[in-house]
């Protein structure tokens, strides 16, 4: 492996995702040719050949490492695994799963270090503009949105696409609980951050099967909506500090 401090680091949590994970290794190496980049996979227990598959890709990806969960943790878990295990100033995340296409990672890191970013940006995501899902999955998806919106306040559209680009000492700041990943627009916006929103692809899961049912992340998400709410009750932003 390449000994230099990575500028970006890629997440992907990944849990019985074998046939996967080795193509969507190869599609982030070339989506990031030319930048200074590792990628993190956390494999999250699983009970098929993705562990496996991981560490035979390290022979072909010298930024690729595979970090190994020894017990199930879930997603949010997995992916801050990944972070905290992370050398790079910038992180991106996308999905085990395969259906976020690497290839558009760089227009959200591109868009979250531009120049004449806002001061306060710290986490841009990807808005599926055409998602490759069930018609009942994709409107348990709007009403789920729509819900988390109105109560929480984060002006986000699509908290469930996996492509995100985020500072890393930015999310350090934020709480962790079980199933964050799913308020990270809300923590970011409680800790005084702004987000941004690129437009990116979306496509069928090639291998493998959801982990997850509607009512499932519908029952999780309300209590954890509750949570979020008493969180930003208790917030008090300073709005900065300076030394004087």
């Amino acid at each position: 492996m390449n000994n230099s401090v990575p500028d970006i680091s890629v997440v992907v949590p990944a849990h019985n995702e074998a046939g996967n994970v080795t193509n969507l290794a190869r599609e982030i190496a070339t989506a990031l040719e030319g930048r200074n980049y590792e990628m993190i996979f956390v494999d999250d227990c699983s009970t098929d050949d993705t562990k496996a598959e991981l560490i035979a890709a390290k022979a072909e990806f010298p930024t690729l490492r595979v970090l190994s969960h020894r017990q199930n943790a879930g997603q949010s878990r997995s992916l801050r695994t990944g972070i905290m295990a992370a050398r790079g100033r910038i992180i991106g995340t996308m999905d085990g799963d395969g259906q976020n296409p690497p290839a558009d990672l760089p227009i959200l890191i591109d868009t979250l270090i531009r120049e004449d970013a806002p001061e306060t940006l710290a986490v841009v995501g990807g808005r599926r503009a055409k998602r490759q899902d069930s018609a009942w999955k994709k409107f348990a998806s709007r009403l789920g949105n729509g819900v988390r919106k109105a109560l929480l306040r984060d002006d986000a559209d699509d908290t469930g696409c996996g492509l995100k680009a985020f500072y890393h000492d930015a999310y350090l700041r934020l709480p962790y609980f079980d199933h964050q990943h799913r308020f990270l627009y809300a923590l970011f916006k409680r800790e005084g951050f702004s987000a941004e929103f690129q437009d990116v692809g979306h496509r069928p899961r090639g291998a493998g099967k959801s982990k997850y049912t509607n009512f499932g992340r519908l029952f999780a998400s309300l209590s954890d909506m509750l949570g979020i709410m008493w969180l930003n009750s208790r917030a008090r932003n300073p709005g900065g500090s300076d030394e004087v």
